[in-house]
C-alpha cells in the first residue's frame, strides 16, 4: 500500500505540473509574456524554497529530458518546413546554421576570454553552448502568428540546422577539455563524423519510412501520431549507433517527409506541435529546478551571463547574421528581424548539462551563466520580439 501511495504522489505532482504548464501558456499569451522564461524563473525560485524538490532532479535527468524534447521539436520542425521550402531557402539556412554557428561560438568565446577573463577552454565551452538558437521559443512568443515569406522558413531552418551543429561542436569541445591528448583536430573529426553520419541516416530513414507510413494502415487515427513519434525515435537511435548526430538525422528525415502525402497528416502535425511546445516548457522547468538562485546571485555568474547575453543579442549576432544574409533577397527589416530573433532555449540548457555530466572544469559556472543568458534572451529579447516585428515591418499572419 505504501508503494502505491508513493507512486500516487508522483502521478499527482506530474499531472499538476502539466496542468500548470498548460494554464501558464494560456495566461502568458494574454499578457504577451514568454511562458518559457516565466517557468524557468519560477522553477529556479521553487528550487530555492524547496531544496528537497531540487534534489530529485539531476543533471542526467535534464539531459534526458532535453534529448527527448529535441527529438520531438526538431522532427516537428523538419516536417513543418518540408523539402520545397527548405530548398528555396537552403543557402541562408545552411550558411546561418553552419558558418553562423561557428562564428557565433568563436565570438562568444573571444568575448568571454578577453572581456570576462575566463580561460580559453571555459570560454570555448560557453561559446559552443550559447551559439544555437530556438524556433520553438520564437514562435510561441509571437502568439501563434506565422511569419510570412522566407523569413519564417529561414529562422526555423537555421535553428533546426544549428542545433545539431552546436551539439556536435559541444561534444568535441568536452572531449578536448577532458582529454590529455585532445586537440583542435579532435573537435573537427568529431564534428565531421557526427554531421556526415547523421545526414546519411536521416536520408536513409526518410526513404525507408515513406512506404511504411503509406502502406501499413492502423486501426485507429489516434495511433498515427504515435507511429510518427516512434519513427523519429528509431531514426535518432540508428544515427547514434553509427556515431552520427541523431538530432540532425531526425531534422533531415522530417524535412524529407514534410511534403509527402501521408495518412492523417493533420492529426499527426497537431499532436507533434503540441508535444513540442509542452516539451520546451518541461525543459525550462527542469533547468530551473537545477539552478541555485542564491549561488548565482552570490557569484560572478549573473553579471558574466548578462554581459554575454547583451553582447550576443546586440552585437555578436547582428555582426554574424547581417553579412551572411546580404546575398539573400530580403529587405532590410527582414534581415534585422532575423538578427534580433536568435533566441536561446532548450539546446543551450542541454549543452550546459552535458558539460556538467562530462566533468569539465568550471562546469557549474558554465551552467549558471547559460541560465542567465537563456533567461535574458527569453524575457528581454522575447518580450520585445512582436514589437520589433511591427517596427521593422515584418508581415505576420494568424496561424
Amino acid at each position: 500500500m505504501s508503494e502505491i501511495s508513493d507512486f500516487g504522489q508522483i502521478v499527482f505532482v506530474v499531472g499538476a505540473g502539466f496542468s500548470l504548464a498548460l494554464l501558464g501558456r494560456a495566461v502568458t499569451e494574454r499578457l504577451a509574456i514568454p511562458a518559457a522564461g516565466l517557468f524557468l524563473l519560477a522553477a529556479a525560485a521553487v528550487s530555492d524554497l524547496v531544496p528537497e524538490l531540487a534534489d530529485e532532479v539531476s543533471f542526467v535527468t535534464v539531459e534526458r529530458i532535453g534529448v527527448v524534447a529535441l527529438i520531438v521539436i526538431l522532427f516537428d520542425g523538419g516536417l513543418d518546413i518540408g523539402w520545397r521550402r527548405f530548398r528555396a531557402s537552403a543557402v541562408p539556412i545552411l550558411s546561418l546554421g553552419l558558418l553562423g554557428t561557428f562564428a557565433t561560438a568563436g565570438l562568444v568565446a573571444a568575448s568571454a576570454h578577453y572581456v570576462l577573463g575566463l580561460s580559453w577552454i571555459t570560454s570555448g565551452l560557453l561559446g559552443a553552448a550559447i551559439a544555437p538558437t530556438d524556433p520553438a521559443v520564437t514562435f510561441s512568443v509571437l502568439g501563434g502568428r506565422e511569419i510570412r515569406g522566407r523569413t519564417g522558413t529561414i529562422l526555423k531552418g537555421e535553428s533546426g540546422a544549428n542545433d545539431p551543429v552546436g551539439i556536435a561542436l559541444m561534444i568535441g569541445m568536452i572531449e578536448l577539455a577532458t582529454s590529455d591528448d585532445g586537440s583542435f583536430w579532435t573537435v573537427v573529426e568529431e564534428f565531421a563524423i557526427e554531421m556526415v553520419a547523421g545526414a546519411a541516416v536521416g536520408i536513409a530513414g526518410a526513404a525507408a519510412l515513406v512506404p511504411v507510413l503509406r502502406r501499413l494502415p492502423l486501426p485507429s487515427p489516434a495511433l498515427y501520431p504515435l507511429r510518427m513519434l516512434a519513427a523519429a525515435g528509431v531514426v535518432y537511435g540508428a544515427a547514434t549507433l553509427v556515431h552520427g548526430s541523431g538530432f540532425l538525422a531526425v531534422f533531415v528525415a522530417g524535412i524529407l517527409l514534410g511534403d509527402r502525402a501521408l495518412p492523417h497528416r493533420e492529426e499527426v502535425d497537431g499532436v507533434l506541435s503540441s508535444l513540442g511546445s509542452l516539451a520546451e516548457i518541461v525543459m525550462f522547468v527542469a533547468l530551473g529546478l537545477t539552478v541555485d538562485l542564491t549561488e548565482v546571485l552570490d557569484s560572478d555568474s549573473w553579471w558574466h551571463g548578462l554581459v554575454l547575453a547583451a553582447l550576443l543579442g546586440f552585437l555578436i549576432r547582428p555582426l554574424v547574421v547581417v553579412p551572411l544574409l546580404l546575398p539573400v533577397r530580403l529587405d532590410r527589416g527582414e534581415r534585422l528581424f532575423v538578427a534580433w530573433s536568435g533566441l536561446k532555449g532548450a539546446v543551450p540548457i542541454l549543452l550546459a548539462a552535458l558539460a556538467v555530466i562530462g566533468g569539465v572544469d568550471d562546469s557549474a559556472e558554465i551552467y549558471d551563466v547559460v541560465f542567465v543568458v537563456v533567461l535574458f534572451s527569453v524575457l528581454v529579447q522575447g518580450t520585445l520580439l512582436p514589437v520589433v516585428a511591427r517596427r521593422l515591418g515584418v508581415p505576420l499572419d494568424q496561424s
